[in-house]
């Protein structure tokens, strides 16, 4: 199973269309926030694709979640925004939480900052942002579960 993570779009519609033009084979798209407008844009672009979403700090009067969890081929995987969690200064109190709802992986934004490590039997990934990063360029994240595990990494976009 294959699944897109991409956060901080902030009115980029451009760079999530084309990401989801790129990977047709992806089962779930999961979005971190900060894109609530162009996320609906996509969702109603393709309903045939599964498309989550969690409200971030600049989606504004938003009615979304701030987490979900969601379970993919038996894997729990924890995803926010990550300004809730103080992100920008360090990943103890979201891994914590993630540890809490016994989480297998755990997906934030909010920094926009591509991050991924395994800390204590969870998978920490921040893709990044799709289109205002802080260093570098835009990016996002893919997970692979397979019956071999789990696999992370980040694409970035030129």
């Amino acid at each position: 199973m294959r699944i897109v993570v991409f956060s901080d779009s902030h009115n980029n519609f451009h760079k999530l269309n084309q990401v989801v033009e790129q990977r047709g084979d992806t089962h779930l798209f999961l979005h971190l926030g900060d894109g609530e407008g162009e996320f609906d844009d996509l969702a109603c672009l393709y309903p045939e694709k599964k498309m989550l979403f969690v409200r971030g700090n600049c989606d504004w009067a938003s009615l979304s979640k701030s987490e979900d969890l969601v379970i993919c081929q038996g894997k729990r995987i924890f995803f926010t925004h990550g300004h809730l969690y103080g992100v920008k200064k360090d990943t103890h109190r979201i891994w914590e939480r993630a540890r809490q709802l016994e989480a297998d992986i755990c997906c934030f934004g909010h920094t926009h900052t591509p991050f991924s490590t395994y800390r204590e039997s969870v998978y920490l990934l921040n893709p990044g942002s799709i289109s205002q990063p802080r260093a570098g360029h835009p990016s996002y994240g893919v997970i692979d579960i397979t019956d071999a595990g789990i696999a992370i990494h980040h694409v970035t976009l030129r």
